[in-house]
């Protein structure tokens, strides 16, 4: 009790703590993009319910890795050499994360180019399955998402505390925002693959981090901003058209 006393007094544990939680906030957005983007294929009654449950197992993930950070920290240290490159766990999860963003990425763009024919299944058995396959995709992203976050987290601050307080933040604006950003990502097509070209670059930068280059986020998501930015004005543009062709008919 007293630990925590000296650091609700200390101005330096309030600072770490906006930090974290702003860095929490913005590495949470990848996760959140890739979850909108899955759930949005389910059927609409089941969205809702993965969302809440894949955000859910994001924070018992992140909270579970806390309670072990001596191990996560062992994650950074090589463990295995190819072609004199050195290669940690962290580092082979971050490039399995990125290649498997990259083929879902790739796939459901070819999915929204090339839409493979209504499957013959029954409704009841269509649904169970692809309930179960997004909630273990989102699954295995989460952990990725996490593990990286977790890395973060450790590294600029000490204090247990404030990861889990700014873990618990983070992963609340997560859920508040999933389903205004999913139904968003739903109602404009053109968004979707925007959406689907973020999660790209964002394995490419995964899978980059793997083999140690280490490429700053603020060009990613300076990137992801420019390119938001401009397809908002082209929303813009085109609900104008429509009102002006609507307002001459």
């Amino acid at each position: 009790m007293e630990y925590l006393l000296e650091l609700a007094a200390s101005p330096t544990a309030w600072v770490a703590l906006a930090t974290l939680v702003v860095m929490e906030i913005v590495l949470g957005i990848d996760n959140l993009i890739f979850i909108s983007i899955l759930t949005n294929k389910l059927p609409e009654q089941h969205r809702q319910k993965a969302r809440r449950i894949g955000i859910g197992m994001a924070l018992i993930l992140r909270l579970g890795l806390l309670s072990t950070i001596a191990f996560i920290v062992q994650l950074t240290e090589p463990v295995i050499e190819i072609l004199g490159q050195a290669f940690s766990w962290k580092d082979m999860i971050l490039i399995a994360g990125g290649l498997f963003l990259l083929w879902k990425a790739t796939t459901e763009i070819h999915h929204s180019m090339d839409p493979a024919p209504d499957d013959p299944m029954s409704a009841t058995s269509t649904v169970t399955l692809g309930f179960a396959a997004a909630i273990g995709q989102i699954l295995l992203l989460d952990m990725v998402f996490s593990i990286d976050s977790i890395i973060t987290a450790v590294g600029m601050t000490e204090h247990l505390p404030i990861m889990i307080i700014a873990v618990v933040v983070s992963v609340l604006v997560m859920l508040l925002a999933a389903d205004p950003l999913a139904k968003f990502i739903n109602d404009n097509p053109t968004v979707v693959m925007l959406a689907l070209g973020f999660l790209i670059m964002i394995g490419m930068t995964l899978i980059a981090e793997g083999f140690g280059a280490h490429v700053p986020k603020g060009y990613i998501y300076a990137a992801m901003a420019f390119s938001a930015t401009i397809e908002g004005l082209n929303m813009l543009s085109r609900r104008s058209r429509q009102k002006r062709i609507a307002a001459e008919a």
